[in-house]
């Protein structure tokens, strides 16, 4: 592969007035790329350090260190205007955090390159190297993006990173067109920014991602869910990571224990006297409420996954899914992701109505698995 030899042309946006001009000049652009810099080690949201975006090969570098987000770059956010980021999970925060708003209608490359066939995973470099055939500067990619000024080369890593997402996006598009996906890729995107904007909805559905959530009974859970949930507001309202308050780890072990007062609290395995000191009421609040609350409101047994009925029904769903998913010549993971698999057999398992994948995944999907449990089932 050619080191990328281009020299991006890019323009500095540190005041209100500048970026509105920028807007007015891509505000009239199809397809505008967008990237964000970031810094992430001592808080709960990122903390925005450079926003770049363009719509050709001049790429503005917007410095937030600087300057507030304004109305007319919301509006571009937010127009008709496809809006294309790379693994845009993070990106997505920044925006809602600094802009207040997401980007949309949403394209994110490495999205649809799973939908070409190729690796679901694939980094922003290895994108370029694939369809472009240049490989991009990687010696900034951990730089201090806080700093200021910023140096000419992480000015254009951080041009390039935008001006090359078109030339890629360019390509991806008339090979989705040609294998008909272009609305499974918009269908996928909209989820993703949907899933973005519901930050309260998923804390209280967090607890689900625990792996061992099987060994708890349901007051236990309970205890798990509530502590979870409170944990994400906490670190949201205190903008501190998540570790830095309590980690999933402890409040599992917690939730194992029940602990009735603070003596049994300090006896759970991690709990240090500064956390019960200070958390150690409303924690202890929780598993008391978790003790009292009407069984019916309790969470659902969790099947263990390595029982034979629970297995069985997982290996007969991964093997449909794996199948099509290598007639569609695409990773299985883009077709169904494991933990709507395990969903299945649970609802299988507790003879629950079904939450079958819906729109194109359903069409493509749902007569397999419908096929699999059955013949498990015989």
């Amino acid at each position: 592969m050619l080191l990328s030899s281009l020299t991006p042309s890019f323009q500095w946006l540190d005041t209100p007035e500048a970026l509105d001009a920028a807007c007015d000049q891509v505000a009239d652009a199809s397809v505008i790329a967008l990237d964000t810099e970031f810094f992430r080690e001592n808080t709960f949201f990122p903390v925005p350090a450079l926003i770049q975006f363009t719509a050709g090969e001049l790429a503005y570098l917007i410095d937030p260190v600087a300057i507030a987000c304004t109305d007319k770059f919301r509006a571009l956010l937010q127009n008709s205007a496809i809006k294309l980021l790379h693994a845009c999970s993070e990106d997505l925060e920044v925006f809602q955090h600094w802009a207040g708003v997401l980007p949309v209608p949403l394209i994110d490359t490495q999205v649809v390159q799973g939908f070409l066939g190729e690796n679901p995973g694939m980094g922003y470099q290895k994108l370029v190297e694939f369809w472009v055939g240049e490989t991009l500067p990687k010696e900034e990619t951990r730089s201090n993006w806080l700093v200021r000024p910023l140096t000419p080369a992480q000015c254009h890593y951080a041009a390039l990173d935008v001006i090359y997402l078109l030339k890629v996006w360019t390509l991806q598009a008339e090979k989705l067109a040609t294998l008909g996906r272009r609305e499974w890729v918009e269908a996928e995107c909209a989820s993703l920014i949907e899933q973005a904007g519901r930050s309260v909805d998923n804390d209280q559905q967090w607890y689900t991602r625990q792996r061992q959530l099987w060994r708890l009974i349901p007051r236990q859970m309970e205890a798990y869910r509530l502590m979870t949930a409170w944990r994400e507001g906490e670190t949201r309202r205190r903008d501190l990571p998540r570790n830095w308050l309590i980690s999933d780890k402890l409040l599992f072990a917690i939730a194992e224990k029940m602990p009735g007062n603070r003596f049994e609290l300090s006896e759970v395995e991690g709990v240090k006297p500064v956390l019960i000191k200070k958390e150690g009421d409303a924690l202890l609040a929780m598993v008391k409420q978790a003790q009292h609350c009407d069984e019916a409101t309790l969470p659902a047994p969790w099947p263990d996954p390595m029982h034979p009925s629970f297995k069985s029904r997982f290996k007969a769903l991964k093997k449909a899914v794996t199948a099509k998913a290598s007639d569609l010549g695409v990773a299985p993971e883009m077709l169904m992701r494991r933990r709507d698999i395990e969903t299945l057999v649970m609802q299988d398992l507790a003879g629950e109505p079904f939450s079958w994948p819906t729109g194109w995944r359903g069409e493509c999907l749902n007569d397999a698995l419908a096929q699999a449990l059955e013949e498990r089932s015989l």
